[in-house]
């Protein structure tokens, strides 16, 4: 059986309706409350809003993205515990209304980085991408965060020094903005861009961190998971954490979910099947040292939920996002392993044994053009990806079942 059919849909304001989805062959919408504020309870009429209305489309809501962890939570502030009881609260109204994966993130402030938004493919499709030394750029020069020169090599310092000067004063405040404010406004940034001087109000949520280290970050997420894995175990939800992107560390901030070993770590904080993993092709395959089928088979009865996507890679931590299939990533043994462990989970019992994924960005094109979307997700690139990974999974069970 192949794995689950979703699709990331961003509520009723998004351009791509529920009755869009079910002719896509969609299974499993993966969507949140985005109009509920960051720390605040989701409500069960609210959840159940959400649900009836995407039933009614002959569809489940299969998977949260995502119950945002709050900055006060990551960072254990003075509000913590009534942030960790609204968390509790939110996830008792989710396995209530029948929804049982839940997929989080633990990284600090950014939730993903990109330094272009528009990067144009040969062929005319539109991707991200993500320059090195343009990030260090906006970190040293544009946004000016104090003593951010001392994290970098003397010469990519000089790279960047290079990059800004290049740049008119109108492509760094788009830079700048697009950073901060305009790839974070639909996931819950800290930054929304509404006041006068967004630079000024980022620098003092990166502030915030200027205590916290790589050992301190990972403390509080063990906290948290000690706080809220013995609920989602009360509830049946499983949650599922996805990794850093870019794995490794930026603006100072550390990041504690970039490779095996950290998804290892994690879940032998508490060794329990609620606490699980989203495996995010996309985010690990930019830490070059990853072994992605290997982490599918160590720790795949954790995985309860997938990003499939593929990317391009340079040199100096330069990389583009691609298709689906075609890329730097060879996509065929890694889903292959996803697989195989729907088949060890349905032998060994398991009900929850069909695992979701949904096609993780998407290269714009063709009618994308003449629609609007949220940074990463166009229709018809995402489509693109759907079918092909579909006929990707059917060529794979054909092959299993002859074996």
């Amino acid at each position: 059986m192949a794995l689950e059919k979703s699709w990331r849909w961003f509520g009723f304001g998004d351009s791509v309706q529920l009755s869009d989805l079910k002719q896509m062959g969609i299974e499993g919408v993966v969507t949140a409350l985005h109009h509920i504020p960051n720390g605040e309870v989701w409500p069960v009429e609210e959840i159940r809003n959400v649900k009836s209305a995407i039933e009614a489309h002959g569809m489940r809501w299969t998977v949260v993205e995502s119950l945002p962890v709050s900055e006060g939570i990551k960072t254990r502030n003075s509000d913590y515990e009534r942030l960790i009881n609204n968390y509790k609260q939110s996830l008792r109204n989710l396995g209530e209304c029948g929804i049982y994966t839940v997929c989080y993130n633990f990284m600090p402030v950014l939730d993903w980085v990109r330094t272009s938004l528009h990067y144009q493919l040969p062929d005319g499709g539109e991707v991200m991408y993500f320059d090195y030394a343009t990030f260090v750029a906006f970190d040293v020069f544009i946004l000016k965060r104090p003593y951010a020169a001392n994290d970098y090599p003397d010469e990519i310092i000089s790279r960047a020094k290079e990059v800004t000067d290049s740049m008119t004063a109108e492509e760094q405040e788009t830079l700048a903005r697009n950073i901060i404010v305009v790839s974070q406004g639909f996931i819950d940034g800290v930054a929304d861009g509404s006041t006068p001087d967004y630079k000024k109000a980022f620098l003092k949520f990166l502030e915030t961190y200027s205590h916290i280290d790589r050992d301190k970050l990972r403390e509080n997420l063990s906290l948290f998971l000690q706080d809220v894995i013995p609920v989602a175990e009360e509830v049946g939800v499983n949650l599922c954490i996805h990794p850093d992107d870019p794995p490794f560390p930026v603006l100072g901030l550390p990041r504690i979910v970039s490779s095996q070993d950290d998804l290892e770590w994690i879940c032998n904080q508490v060794d329990s099947i609620n606490n699980g993993i989203t495996f995010c092709t996309g985010s690990l395959s930019v830490n070059r040292q990853n072994n992605l089928e290997q982490i599918v088979e160590k720790l795949g009865p954790r995985i309860h939920f997938t990003h499939l996507r593929n990317n391009v890679f340079f040199e100096n931590r330069v990389f583009h996002e691609y298709g689906h299939i075609e890329g730097d990533i060879d996509m065929y043994p890694i889903v292959k392993a996803l697989l195989k462990e729907q088949i060890r989970r349905k032998e060994s019992g398991r009900t929850d044994f069909r695992i979701p994924f949904r096609p993780d960005h998407g290269v714009k094109m063709l009618d994308d053009y003449n629609r609007s979307a949220n940074p990463g997700y166009p229709l018809i690139g995402r489509l693109k990806g759907l079918a092909e990974l579909s006929g990707m999974q059917m060529a794979i069970e054909r092959e299993l079942k002859a074996t």
